[in-house]
């Protein structure tokens, strides 16, 4: 348990047509960076951490993993932080309590529950999903502190339904209780504008490929748009530098892009505690 109750501070962040940027760390040296770069707020990103571990993303990072890696990030850094924890790590809605409970305990500020059944990508049934975020929702309202709670619908996302089923989930998280609402990368901006429109509760989007990622937070403030979240595109940028990079070393011996790198003491510099942000 945190020294101190993040989720206050961390709620207020959460302001429609204001939004900030919850900056999606993988490890902790990129939670301190990204911390000393002045983010407001952490989140962890399953696909991210899955790849330093060597694994895909979806469902191969167990609960315990993941709760450990998010505590690790609680504690690189004072701002708050919260848990991407997939379906909750199980299709009972009494997993996802435990699950919620747990991510209290690890000190986070808030998680987020998807509504796919892993290891597919198919969404669960209707009626169970909304059944596991009202668990959710009843867990979180029984912990000794606060904690957000952000209830996903990523069939979008997984192709596996349209906007109007994506509206229709994130009503009935809404109307359980859930804090805030995510339907990661709509077809559309309008589809996005849409959903901002039609909840009432703070919306995250996904700031995330080729559509997402033209969009400024400008836009997305005038959208209405509460949260913005990177994801795992941070992380996979990263690795697109380390393929860029090493692709000509291998291939050819050819090390000069390596001169481009940050140097060691600019990097150190930010690693440093007294240049993380303060709470």
């Amino acid at each position: 348990m945190p020294r101190h109750d993040p989720g206050p501070a961390f709620r207020a962040l959460h302001q429609k047509g204001n939004p900030f940027i919850l900056a999606n760390a993988w490890d902790i040296g990129s939670a301190k960076v990204l911390a000393a770069l002045g983010a407001q707020a952490l989140g962890t990103t399953s696909s991210g951490h899955a790849f330093t571990l060597g694994l895909p993303d979806m469902g191969h990072v167990t609960r315990d993993q993941a709760l450990a890696h998010a505590a690790d990030l609680v504690a690189a850094t004072p701002l708050p932080v919260s848990g991407d924890f997939e379906n909750g790590y199980g299709d009972a809605p009494e997993v996802v309590a435990e699950t919620v409970r747990l991510a209290c305990e690890a000190g986070l500020a808030g998680c987020s529950i998807e509504d796919t059944s892993f290891p597919t990508s198919a969404p669960y049934d209707f009626d169970l999903a909304v059944e596991r975020i009202k668990a959710a929702v009843a867990a979180t309202r029984a912990l000794p502190r606060d904690l957000v709670l952000v209830a996903r619908a990523d069939g979008i996302m997984n192709r596996q339904y349209d906007i109007d089923e994506a509206l229709r989930r994130l009503k009935a998280f809404e109307a359980t209780g859930a804090d805030c609402l995510y339907a990661p990368l709509p077809k559309t901006v309008d589809d996005l504008r849409r959903i901002c429109s039609e909840i009432k509760k703070p919306v995250n989007a996904l700031a995330a490929g080729p559509l997402y990622t033209q969009v400024s937070r400008q836009d997305y403030a005038d959208m209405g748009v509460a949260r913005i979240s990177l994801g795992s595109a941070l992380a996979r940028f990263v690795h697109s530098a380390i393929v860029e990079g090493a692709k000509p070393i291998l291939e050819d011996g050819d090390f000069s892009a390596l001169a481009d790198a940050m140097p060691g003491k600019d990097l150190e510099a930010l690693l440093q505690p007294d240049s993380s942000a303060k709470s």
